[in-house]
This record gives structure tokens, C-alpha cells and sequence, in this order.
């Protein structure tokens, strides 16, 4: 064993992560971007989850890439934890069919499919033909990198300590189990360890005994890149990358005093020992699968009961939108306006949230990134829904309110920008380390404190229909643009006398720029109030 044979064997190591990698990113180009719907329509239940589990592994060929992407729509509202362990258990069938695949041996048509693949990829003109191209390029990279593999590797067949640590870890499995958590962790791929299992396999470097402890590791190891996903995630994200670990870790424990039986069933499968290897890898997985299926919402109630805590989830989407109430004009226009209140109390949140961060507070920032893409689904949620139903047969006063809704919404969606811009604003200050003046702040405190008054009372009019209060709203816009204008008066005498530091005072300046409109689109949907 020598540096040339090590460094030889991490660059077909290398080359099968790259052929997965470009393998996976063609088949996604050909199938469309589609992977991430099929995880959103098929998770209806605990039967579908798995299956979308395993078809979009199978695809993108990483049950880590799939699990990452479970955790993603879990912490974005999109997905149960129920159903999130559904994935991840079809996930972890969908990566054994690299191991089978790497079983073939198809080393022979590697470079003809690397061949054929770079044709494709600089003749096709379709997004399809290229991805097709990435395909074959990924599948050919896969299997000489596995050949250079298994060339490299081939003295280890006669090398004492590698023998002795193989022998080891088959008479006492939870050393080669630690192995398999050890090097899965660094490759960040359970099926590059399957691979290279397999392909040693097929030169006679292991045998079946000794590879079954470390793909055991393997399955724990893998778990690792969604649990370094979710640091920073909502808790169910957290519960739904713990859930992964626990779920494999579980597989682990019930096998390893049946790796005997394992071994000797895997044997029966083939006469081939890196087919029994590959086969050995599916029947775990699958058998794991089975026994957990049926206790999904148990596994759930655990994970729950390990991670403790109450989490207020933002719900994606409209919820009175009621599409078979289209054709009901009176009680669609209903609807519309209570989703149109619900949109500008989560505007108020955002916003109260964004001038806290400003100041220097801290607040749960996915909270406020939640709020912020809710708010925009809710405004074209109701302009679409506005627009269907403004095709029925409406009256004139219902026709004045839709308009109004759509006015309103186009406010609200403005003043949840505004909210977003003050956060960058107050990220720019942290990073650039902009002092301001206890003068400067104070004053914007004070008229924080005005915008904050004059949104409240425009959403509590919108609530309550309360004209008069609405007109209170209209008669204080003249008093924050004529404090606007004082107080870059002032801020302006202290750039002068070398008060405050300049580049503070261009955030300053934007920051009364941005609570200036906001009180603008306040006075705006209190005049709608008026109108209607």
C-alpha cells in the first residue's frame, strides 16, 4: 500500500461521486424539474410518501439529497412529519439501486457511454437531449471511476493490516460498523460506500461478511447531511432530520444480531458475491422499511416526545379562498375580505418584527422569511380568485368591493417589502458596523412609533368597517410627511457638524424613506375603507 495507489483510488472515488452527481442532474433536466411536485403530490399517504421516497432517490440518486429536501419543505410548511418519514423511508430503498447498478460491472460500456453522453451534450439542442447527455456522461464517469476503484484497491487483497481490520470488523461488527459511519460521514454518500463494497467485492478485495457491518454504518453515516441541514430550521425540521437518523439507526440495531441470518439469505440470492453484497444492501433496506410502515404515527409521537416544544407554523397559501364559492359572488366577496384581513395582520407581524430587528432586537428571521412568501401567495392567491369570480354575475357594490380587495392587497404586499427592505437595511448595518447617534435613533423610535399607530388603525378599520376611523388615518398622513421632512432636516444639520458618521446616515435616510410609504399605503387602504 503506497501514496500512488491511496490517490489513485480517491480519484475513481471522485470520479463515481461526480458520475452520481451528473447523473442525477441529467435525469432531473430530462424529466423536467419535477422532482420536487412529485414529493408535493405524492405524499397523500404513508404508501405514497414511500413511493415518492424511492422514485425521487432513484432519480437523483442521493437519499441524502432527498432527505435535505424533505427537511426544506418540512421547515416551509409544505410537508407533515408524518409524511416526511414516508419519504425518507422510501429514500433509503431509492439509494440501493446504485449498489445494483455498480454490481452489473459494466465497466466495458463506460467510456463508449462517456462518449456517447459528450455527443448529446454538445449536439442536442432540446433541454431534454442535454440531460439525456448528462445521463450517459454521469453513468460512464460512475463506472470507471469504479474501475479505477477496484484496480487501485486490488493489492489490498494480499495487504495483512487491511485484511486484519476486514476480519476484525466481521468477528466483532461494531467496529466495521463504526467504519461505515466513518467514511460515509467524510463522502457524505452511503452509496459511494455500497459502490466501493461491491466493486472490491467483484476482485475478491472483501466478502459478503465483511462488507454487511460496514453498509450498516453506512445507513447511519448517510444521515449526517440532513442533520447538519436542519441546524438553524424550524423544530420540525429538526424532527424530521432526527427522525432519519433514529429511523436508520433503529435498522441497525435490529440486524446486528441477525447478520448471520442476513448473510446467509443474501447468499442464497446469487452465486455472484458483489450481486449478494448489492442484494444484501436492499434487503435491509426494504425489510426495515415493512417493519416501520405500519407505525409511522407512533415513530412520529416519539420523535415528538424526544424533541420537546410547541412551534407556531406559518400556513402557506390562502385558507378562505373557497373555489366551489365562485359562483356565489356574495359570499366569494365574504371570503375574499377575510383573507384580505388575515394577509394585513401578518403585514402588522412582519412589520412590527422588522423595525424590532432594526433596533437592534432579535426575532425568529424564518418566522419573518415565512410571513414574507405567505404574503405574496395571499396577493396573487386573491387576484386570481377575484378574477374568476368577477366572471359571474356580480352587483355594482360587490364589483366596488372586489376592486377595493385587489387595491388593498397591492398596499399590503408593498408594505411587506417595505418590511423586508428595513431587515436588509439592519443586515447592513451589522455587517458594516454603522454607528448612528442616540438623537438619531430616538427620532426614529418616535416615528416607528406614528407608522406602527397609523397601520393598526387602518387594519382595525378595514376589520371593523369603521369610517371614521379610517378618516383619522387620512388626516395623519400630512403630520408624517411633514416629520419625514424634519427629521432629515436634522439629521442633516448633524452630518454638518460631524455628528454622525456618513455611511450610517444613508441608512438612516432610507430607513425614513421606507416608514414614510408605509405610512403612504396605510392612509391608502383607509381610504378604501372610505370609498367602499
Amino acid at each position: 500500500m503506497n501514496a500512488e495507489m491511496v490517490l489513485t483510488a480517491l480519484g475513481g472515488v471522485g470520479l463515481f461521486l461526480y458520475g452520481m452527481v451528473k447523473m442525477g442532474e441529467g435525469l432531473q433536466k430530462a424529466a423536467g424539474d419535477r422532482m420536487r411536485r412529485i414529493l408535493e403530490a405524492l405524499t397523500v399517504n404513508r404508501f405514497a410518501s414511500v413511493t415518492a421516497g424511492m422514485v425521487v432517490t432513484a432519480i437523483i440518486q442521493s437519499s441524502a439529497a432527498t432527505t435535505v429536501m424533505c427537511v426544506s419543505f418540512v421547515n416551509a410548511g409544505l410537508m407533515a412529519l408524518e409524511q416526511a418519514i414516508g419519504v425518507i423511508m422510501g429514500a433509503n430503498i431509492g439509494t440501493t439501486i446504485t449498489a445494483q447498478l455498480v454490481a452489473f460491472s459494466l465497466e466495458k460500456v463506460a467510456l463508449p457511454s462517456i462518449a456517447l453522453g459528450m455527443i448529446l451534450r454538445l449536439a442536442g439542442r432540446r433541454k431534454q437531449s442535454k440531460g439525456l447527455g448528462d445521463v450517459l456522461l454521469g453513468f460512464g464517469m460512475l463506472f470507471l471511476g469504479m474501475s479505477v476503484v477496484g484496480n487501485a484497491l486490488e493489492p489490498l487483497r494480499t495487504y495483512e493490516p487491511f485484511l486484519n481490520l476486514m476480519l476484525l470488523g466481521r468477528e466483532n461488527p461494531l467496529i466495521g460498523i463504526l467504519v461505515g459511519i466513518v467514511v460515509t460521514t467524510l463522502l457524505q454518500s452511503s452509496s459511494a460506500v455500497t459502490g466501493l463494497l461491491v466493486t472490491m467485492a467483484s476482485r475478491g478485495i472483501v466478502t459478503l461478511g465483511m462488507a454487511l457491518p460496514i453498509i450498516l454504518g453506512s445507513n447511519i453515516g448517510t444521515t449526517s447531511t440532513a442533520l447538519m441541514s436542519s441546524i438553524g430550521t424550524s423544530l420540525t425540521a429538526r424532527r424530521t432530520a432526527l427522525a432519519h437518523f433514529l429511523f436508520n439507526a433503529f435498522g441497525t440495531l435490529v440486524f446486528l444480531p441477525l447478520l448471520t441470518s442476513l448473510e446467509n439469505l443474501a447468499a442464497r440470492t446469487s452465486a455472484d458475491m458483489a450481486r449478494q453484497i448489492a442484494n444484501a444492501h436492499s434487503i435491509f433496506n426494504i425489510s426495515v422499511t415493512v417493519l416501520l410502515l405500519p407505525l409511522i404515527p407512533q415513530f412520529a409521537a416519539l420523535i415528538c416526545r424526544l424533541l420537546k416544544g410547541d412551534e407556531s407554523v406559518v400556513e402557506r397559501g390562502p385558507i378562505y379562498l373557497d373555489a366551489r364559492l365562485v359562483s356565489t359572488p356574495f359570499m366569494a366577496v365574504v371570503q375574499t375580505k377575510k383573507e384580505v384581513l388575515r394577509m394585513a395582520k401578518l403585514c402588522i407581524e412582519n412589520l412590527e418584527a422588522a423595525v424590532t430587528i432594526f433596533l437592534g432586537e432579535k426575532r425568529d428571521r424564518r418566522r419573518f422569511d415565512d410571513i414574507e412568501n405567505v404574503i405574496d401567495e395571499i396577493e396573487e392567491a386573491v387576484s386570481y380568485y377575484v378574477a374568476k369570480v368577477s366572471q359571474h354575475d356580480v352587483s355594482d357594490n360587490e364589483a366596488k368591493t372586489l376592486t377595493s380587495v385587489i387595491n388593498i392587497c397591492a398596499d399590503l404586499e408593498r408594505i411587506g417589502d417595505h418590511a423586508v427592505s428595513i431587515v436588509e437595511l439592519a443586515d447592513y448595518s451589522i455587517e458594516h458596523q454603522l454607528p448612528f447617534s442616540e438623537e438619531g435613533i430616538n427620532e426614529l423610535k418616535e416615528m416607528i412609533s406614528k407608522v406602527l399607530e397609523a397601520v393598526r388603525v387602518a387594519v382595525e378599520a378595514l376589520e371593523t368597517g369603521d369610517k371614521a376611523k379610517a378618516a383619522g388615518i387620512v388626516t395623519m398622513d400630512d403630520r408624517l410627511d411633514e416629520m419625514e421632512r424634519e427629521l432629515r432636516a436634522k439629521h442633516i444639520r448633524r452630518l454638518n457638524q460631524g455628528i454622525c458618521y456618513p455611511a450610517s446616515g444613508v441608512v438612516y435616510l432610507d430607513m425614513l424613506s421606507h416608514l414614510e410609504r408605509i405610512g403612504d399605503h396605510a392612509v391608502n387602504i383607509a381610504e378604501q375603507v372610505i370609498a367602499v
